[in-house]
């Protein structure tokens, strides 16, 4: 009994004389050093530190998302610390993409025994080509007739249930799934990065793309409508085996950096997690017709009915607005926070209605969401544009137009060849008739000026209707989406554009010209076409 009880007691002067050591081994840390001591306390205050607590989740940090999704790629071992994956992927080649149910116990009891939901998406990560996102896809839907830009592997895949494709969505894939069973689904990306780079001397970089997944949940009326979880990461697709080829390329650049730069860069890993993100707003684009046609008679667009008249022009897309409204609802207004990619504040927001959120002051949204954030959520909810750099204005050339010139041409060319009264009329001119002459003749008295139209059968014509074009960034790449836009036609349609200068002469659009084009400059399109392929000029006159 003596020697049970003495045991305890040992072993606490063996832990006393441990404590001891290990003070005494850290009472030098800091002092040592002189000039050049510091603290832990200064080390954790660097910004650095900072930056890593404010990425955090406002309200749990040890957050532990619902869902997982790997991607079975290597990531690119010549990404700086601090910035997003990136993985190259073949094109054409099946990865696999691994679907892990990661709910705690008793989490999202809702969805036990049920299937869920699951849309992918290969999108740009690019702001600008966002913008443009449509356009950019249709065009690549011109030149790669019935090609997808996205499919799933299906004999590959595991667990995967009703796999979906819409024939008009090139870039999404759809299918349900079983949280509680093992699930894989085998992808391939058939479009490259350079497809969509602006092609002017060759060997230009690829843009980024996005693989993003967004899981839904079944609602009462059985639609997947209810959001779940958002992922994505970044890629950049080569031809087949340039993947390979970057990855051995950036591994063999990194071995020759030294050891300290080495340090900036992250490690390469086998596979490529899915970080989360805001879920993908849902934005349907109206395309009635499945290909653009032509008038080929009068080597124009045919643009729908009334081309011939500038007054029955086609109205351009309306943009989609995704103003927030007075009358919006908690629930509206949670919804319009996503689409806004301002899912971090949600909580914050969730009892706020759209008439809460627009009574708040540019002071109030900043300390509330911080300075960067708060800025971006207080334009958003003032529904701020930006001012675009240049403003152009467009109008289709007609016929009827065409005729109107040359009639005014004609018209100036008669009285500069008149009498000396500046005045010539012309028997069987359709702007004289022949009870006008004689009303005239006859008639000693002042006429007013609606008077003598009204008897000399003055034709007022329409003015023509022209549309206006904002550019941004003042290329000729982009005055073609715009004008491709705006006559809803794919910009592979459009060949060339010229303007029109001293006597006739067609001058190619370059960026200078554009860059040096008047504020508010009015054009008239007239449209040739080409001599080589079914594509066509369009001239700016």
């Amino acid at each position: 009994m003596a020697w049970a009880l003495k045991l305890p007691l040992a072993d606490e002067v063996i832990e006393s004389g441990l404590v001891q050591d290990f003070d005494a081994s850290l009472s030098g840390i800091g002092q040592e050093l002189g000039a050049g001591a510091y603290s832990m306390s200064d080390v954790l205050a660097l910004p650095i530190f900072k930056q890593e607590e404010s990425s955090l989740p406002p309200d749990n940090e040890n957050k532990i998302l619902p869902f997982q999704y790997v991607l079975c790629a290597a990531t690119s071992p010549a990404v700086k610390l601090h910035d997003e994956t990136l993985t190259y992927l073949n094109q054409g080649q099946s990865y696999e993409i691994r679907m892990l149910d990661n709910r705690k116990l008793g989490e999202l009891p809702e969805i036990n025994g049920k299937l869920v939901k699951s849309i992918f998406r290969v999108v740009f990560h690019d702001r600008r080509l966002q913008y443009t996102e449509h356009q950019q896809l249709e065009g690549w839907r011109w030149n790669r007739p019935g090609d997808r830009i996205l499919d799933i592997d299906i004999p590959m895949s595991v667990g995967i249930i009703d796999p979906r494709a819409n024939p008009t969505q090139l870039n999404t894939v759809e299918f349900l799934w079983d949280p509680a069973k093992r699930t894989s689904v085998f992808i391939q990306v058939h479009c490259i990065s350079t497809e969509f780079t602006m092609r002017k001397h060759g060997g230009e970089k690829g843009v980024p793309f996005r693989v993003q997944i967004d899981t839904f949940k079944e609602n009462e009326n059985g639609e997947y409508t209810e959001h779940l979880h958002s992922a994505s990461c970044q890629i950049k697709v080569f031809k087949p085996k340039g993947a390979d080829r970057k990855q051995k390329t950036d591994r063999e650049k990194m071995e020759k950096r030294t050891p300290h730069e080495k340090e900036k860069y992250q490690p390469s890993y086998e596979t490529t997690i899915l970080t989360e993100c805001s879920p993908w707003p849902e934005i349907t684009y109206v395309n009635n017709s499945p290909s653009p046609g032509f008038n080929s008679s009068h080597s124009s667009f045919s643009l729908g009915e009334g081309n011939g008249s500038p007054n029955h022009q086609p109205e351009p897309p309306p943009p989609v607005t995704d103003n927030l409204l007075p009358t919006t609802t908690p629930q509206e207004a949670q919804q319009w926070l996503h689409r806004n990619r301002f899912s971090t504040f949600t909580r914050l927001f969730t009892n706020f209605s759209g008439a809460d959120l627009l009574k708040l002051t540019r002071d109030d949204v900043i300390q509330i969401c911080g300075p960067a954030d708060g800025i971006r959520l207080f334009n958003a909810l003032k529904g701020r544009m930006v001012r675009p750099r240049l403003t152009i204005y467009v109008c289709q050339e007609s016929l009827q137009l065409r005729e109107q010139q040359q009639q005014q041409q004609q018209q100036q060319q008669k009285h500069e060849d008149g009498d000396s009264n500046g005045t010539f009329f012309e028997m069987g001119s359709p702007y004289v008739t022949q009870a006008g002459l004689e009303l005239l003749s006859s008639s000693n008295l002042p006429a007013s000026a609606s008077q003598i139209a009204g008897i000399i059968g003055v034709n007022h014509h329409a003015q023509p209707v022209y549309h206006a074009i904002y550019l941004e960034e003042l290329t000729a790449v982009e005055l073609t989406e715009k004008i491709a836009q705006l006559f809803s036609i794919s910009p592979c349609q459009i060949s060339q554009i010229y303007k029109q200068g001293p006597t006739g002469i067609h001058v190619l659009i370059s960026d200078e010209m554009i860059q040096n084009f008047q504020e508010e400059a009015c054009f008239i399109l007239d449209t040739m076409k080409a001599e080589t392929n079914d594509s066509y000029h369009i001239i700016l006159k």
